[in-house]
C-alpha cells in the first residue's frame, strides 16, 4: 500500500517523521533511522529533538541534510545527500570521540511503516513494499546484522545486552540494524535506492555507497548551493534550513506541512499541531523558495475554518480551539505571495474563506456595534480555557502580555473590554489586502464593500485610540479610559496606514526613546519603563519576531526606509547571536541581553523566528503591497538568491558596485546607481522600474534583453531616452525618484 500518493517525486525522500535525522521514502514508507549506542554514556539514542542532535543545513525538498549527532562526548558529523528522486546517500565522519571509538556503536536501522519484513543478503538489506523494492548497502560491511521488532527495540537491546551481545543477530525482521564502530568505520557511509528489481537496486545501492556515483543514480554528494552572502550573510539560508528541518508530515491527516517547531510536532501535540497565524507565516517564508511548499502550508491554515466563518486558532490531534482564532494576518500574507508568485490561484483559493474569517470578526467581536472589535472567546466548543479571560487574550496571541492585564472578560458578550489598536490596525489591514485581492480576482463590487469598511475602522483608529496626552496609540477600554501598558501593537496603526504625518512623529518619538522602545535589541514586548519589563516572561518584556516584522512592514508602508533598514539590522544581529552559535531559531528573546534560552520558557527552533532573517532578505530584494517589486543597491558586495519573484526565480548580485539582476543565467538588468529600486514590472517586450529617489549622481542601468531590439518607447522623467546597442541606458540627472520605461518589440 502507498502511504502517501500525492507528495512530489522530487521530495518523496525526506526527514518527514518525529525524529529530526530519519529519512522517509514517503510513499512506500520505508525508514533509515540513525542510532547511536555510547558504553561511556551507557545509552543509545534514537536522535530525536534535542541535546543529542544540532541542526545543520537542510533544503525544502531534503536533498541535503546536514546534522551533528551527539552522544557522550562523542560528535558525529551526519548527512543525507539526494541522487535523484529514488536514491539517497548517508555519510558519517567522526568529528571528537568521547571514548575509544570500539564502544561507540552507530547504526542505521532499516524498516517500513507497514512492518514488512527486511532481509539482509549478499551484503544488502531489502525490504519489499507492494511491487517495489528498497535495497541498503553500505562502503564498509556491518560489524553485525540485528533483526528487532521495532527501532524502539534497537535501543532497548543495547541498554539491556550492550555492544557485545550476539543473540539478536539476524538475517530478516521487521527492523534490521546494520551496526558499526567508530574504531573500525570512523568514517563511512550508507546507500537506498528504490527500484522494480531487489538485484538492480542493490547493485546500485551498492555503488552509491562505494562513492561510485557513474555505475549509481545520477547526483553528487556536493554541499548546498550557498543562498546567501555578503551584505545581511546568510539570512537566506537561515530561512531555507530553519524551514527544512519544520518540514514533517502530517500521519493524522495525511499531509505534509511546516511545523511550529520540529522539537514539538508530535510530542507535544499528539501528532500534529497547526497554530494559525505561524503557519501563514510559514507559507510566506516557504514561498520564498518554492511556491509549492507555501500553497501546502496554506491550505494546513486555511484547513481551521470553521462553519461559523473563523479560523480556528489552534488545532491538533487533541484539541481544536474553535472558540476563538488569531489575529488577522491571512490576507495580507496570501497578497503578498500572490504577488510574489503572480499566481491568481493562491488568491481565489483563499479569498472567499479569509472573507468570512473577516465578516466572522464584526459579527462576533463587536457586541456594542461601535466600529471597533475586541478579543474574545465564544460559546462553542470544549476548548481548553474556552470562556474565560485567558482564552480571550489567546487569541491575540501575546498570551500574558501586560496591554490585557486591565482588561476584564465580559461574560455577556464574550469579550474582553478592551478595544485593541493592534487587533483593529490589523483587521483594518486585512480589509484593504481583501480589496486588492477582490480587485485582482475580478470582484469590483467585493472590493467595494470590504474596502469601505476598512476605511471607516481606520478612521476610528486615527481619532478614538490615539492618547493625545502621551503622543502614541493605545489600547482603550470600554469607559474610554486607555491603557497603561503599551507594547510594539502601538506601533501597528503604521501599517494599516492610519497615523497621520503628526501622529506618525509622536510614535516615533516613542520608537526612538530608549525608556521604551529604542535599545540595542529591539522590539520589547512591553515598554522598557513599564513594571511588567522585568517580568522577562514570554509577552512581558521579551522580544518576538512577529512584533518587529509587522511594525518593520509599517514603517516601510510609510516610506520609513531608513527606519525599516535599522530595525531589520537590529532584528538580524539579534537573530545571528543565537543562530551563529548554536544554530538555535528562538520564538522570542531577552531584551537586555538578546539571550533566547535564559529562561525555561522559549522554544529553541521555532518557526515564526525566521522573520527576522526575512526582513534582512526583504531589505535587499522584496515583493509587497508598498513598493512592489524592489530591490536595493547598497554599499556591500552581495550574492542572494535565487528567490521567487513576479517573473520567476532570480537572484542578486553586487560586486565592485555593479548590481545585477539574473534570472539562472540570463541578466535581467544591470546598474551602478546606488539605492532602493522599486516597482520593477519585467515582462516580455516590457521593463518599468521607479529609480531611486536619492541618486547622488546620473548612473548606468543596462537591459540586456533590449540589445538589438526595436525600442517603442523609452522614457524617464518626462524625456525620451537613448538605448544603446548593447541595452544601456544613460539615466539624466533629473532622474531621482522617476520611473523608467521600456517597450520593445
Amino acid at each position: 500500500m502507498l502511504h502517501d500518493t500525492t507528495i512530489p517525486l522530487d521530495r518523496a525522500w525526506n526527514t518527514w517523521s518525529d525524529l529530526p535525522a530519519e529519512m522517509v521514502f514517503l510513499p512506500l514508507g520505508v525508514r533509515l533511522t540513525p542510532l547511536a549506542y555510547s558504553a561511556h554514556a551507557q545509552r543509545a539514542t534514537l536522535f530525536a529533538a534535542g541535546a543529542d542532535l544540532a541542526y545543520g543545513t537542510h533544503t525544502l525538498d531534503g536533498s541535503a541534510v546536514d546534522a551533528t549527532l551527539q552522544l557522550g562526548g562523542t560528535r558525529v558529523q551526519w548527512s543525507w545527500r539526494k541522487h535523484g528522486p529514488y536514491a539517497v546517500r548517508a555519510a558519517w565522519r567522526t568529528l571528537q570521540t568521547g571514548e575509544w571509538g570500539l564502544r561507540f556503536w552507530l547504526n542505521l536501522c532499516v524498516s517500513a511503516a507497514g512492518g514488512e519484513t527486511v532481509r539482509f543478503t549478499d551484503g544488502a538489506a531489502v525490504v519489499q513494499v507492494g511491487t517495489r523494492y528498497v535495497a541498503v548497502c553500505s562502503s564498509h560491511p556491518p560489524v553485525q546484522v540485528t533483526g528487532h521488532p521495532s527501532v524502539v527495540a534497537v535501543a532497548d537491546d543495547y541498554r539491556d545486552n550492550g555492544y557485545f551481545h550476539l543473540g539478536s543477530r539476524s538475517a530478516q525482521a521487521p527492523v534490521l540494524a546494520l551496526r558499526f564502530n567508530l574504531e573500525m568505520m570512523a568514517a563511512g557511509a550508507i546507500a537506498a535506492v528504490v527500484g522494480d528489481d531487489p538485484l538492480r537496486a542493490a547493485a546500485q545501492a551498492r555503488a552509491l555507497a562505494l562513492g561510485n556515483p557513474a555505475a549509481a543514480p545520477s547526483g553528487g554528494d556536493a554541499p548546498p548551493d550557498v543562498l546567501h552572502s555578503g551584505a545581511f550573510d546568510g539570512a537566506l539560508d537561515a530561512v531555507r534550513d530553519v524551514m527544512g528541518w519544520n518540514g514533517v508530515y502530517d500521519p493524522v491527516n495525511r499531509r505534509p506541512y511546516t511545523c511550529i517547531s520540529r522539537n514539538w510536532n508530535q510530542r507535544k501535540f499528539g501528532g500534529f499541531g497547526v497554530w494559525l497565524d505561524d503557519q501563514f507565516y510559514h507559507a510566506l517564508a516557504t514561498g520564498l523558495l518554492d511556491t509549492a511548499i507555501a500553497r501546502e502550508n496554506l491550505g494546513v491554515a486555511l484547513a481551521n475554518a470553521t462553519p461559523q466563518g473563523n479560523l480556528a486558532c489552534l488545532v491538533t490531534a487533541a484539541d481544536a480551539w474553535i472558540d476563538r482564532t488569531q489575529i488577522p494576518v491571512g490576507a495580507f500574507i496570501v497578497r503578498l505571495l500572490a504577488e510574489r508568485s503572480s499566481d491568481r490561484s493562491l488568491a481565489a483559493a483563499a479569498f472567499d474563506t479569509l472573507v468570512r474569517n473577516h465578516e466572522w470578526w464584526w459579527a462576533t467581536r463587536d457586541p456594542l456595534r461601535r466600529g471597533l472589535v475586541s478579543y474574545g472567546s465564544s460559546d462553542i466548543g470544549a476548548a481548553l480555557y474556552m470562556g474565560t479571560a485567558f482564552g480571550a487574550r489567546n487569541e491575540s496571541s501575546m498570551d500574558n502580555s501586560p496591554t490585557h492585564d486591565e482588561a476584564q472578560f465580559d461574560p455577556a458578550t464574550r469579550t474582553l473590554t478592551t478595544y485593541d489598536v493592534g487587533l483593529n490596525s490589523l483587521l483594518a489591514l486585512d480589509a484593504q489586502c481583501l480589496g486588492a485581492l477582490a480587485r485582482w480576482l475580478g470582484h469590483a463590487e467585493a472590493a467595494g464593500a470590504i474596502e469601505a469598511r476598512g476605511e471607516a475602522l481606520r478612521a476610528r483608529i486615527q481619532t478614538e485610540l490615539w492618547d493625545a496626552s502621551r503622543g502614541i496609540f493605545a489600547n482603550r477600554l470600554r469607559d474610554g479610559r486607555f491603557v497603561r501598558s503599551l507594547g510594539p501593537t502601538s506601533f501597528f496603526p503604521l501599517i494599516c496606514g492610519a497615523a497621520s504625518p503628526e501622529q506618525i512623529q509622536g510614535l516615533l518619538a516613542h520608537l526612538d526613546d530608549p525608556t521604551e522602545f529604542a535599545g540595542r535589541f529591539p522590539l520589547p514586548s512591553v515598554a522598557r519603563s513599564d513594571p511588567a519589563y522585568a517580568d522577562n516572561c514570554y509577552w512581558r518584556g521579551r522580544i518576538w519576531p512577529p512584533l518587529n516584522f509587522l511594525v518593520w512592514h509599517g514603517l516601510r508602508r510609510n516610506g520609513l526606509d531608513e527606519r525599516a533598514m535599522r530595525l531589520a539590522s537590529a532584528s538580524f544581529a539579534l537573530f545571528c547571536q543565537s543562530w551563529e552559535s548554536a544554530r538555535l531559531c528562538p520564538e522570542n528573546y531577552n531584551a537586555d541581553t538578546g539571550a533566547a534560552l535564559d529562561q525555561p520558557d522559549t522554544e529553541a527552533f521555532y518557526g515564526w523566528g525566521v522573520l527576522m532573517p526575512l526582513m534582512a532578505v526583504g531589505e535587499l530584494m522584496d515583493v509587497n503591497p508598498w513598493t512592489g517589486w524592489e530591490f536595493t543597491n547598497g554599499e556591500l558586495d552581495v550574492s542572494l538568491g535565487p528567490v521567487q519573484t513576479p517573473c520567476g526565480r532570480v537572484s542578486l548580485h553586487r560586486r565592485a558596485g555593479l548590481l545585477e539582476l539574473r534570472r539562472g543565467t540570463e541578466v535581467l538588468l544591470a546598474t551602478d546607481m546606488v539605492g532602493r529600486f522599486t516597482h520593477l514590472r519585467v515582462d516580455d517586450g516590457y521593463l518599468a522600474v521607479r529609480l531611486p529617489a536619492m541618486l547622488a549622481h546620473p548612473g548606468n542601468l543596462t537591459l540586456p534583453a533590449v540589445a538589438g531590439r526595436r525600442i517603442l518607447l523609452a522614457r524617464c522623467a518626462s524625456q525620451d531616452v537613448a538605448v544603446a546597442a548593447d541595452g544601456g541606458i544613460a539615466v539624466p540627472a533629473q532622474a531621482a525618484g522617476a520611473e523608467l520605461v521600456v517597450v520593445y518589440r
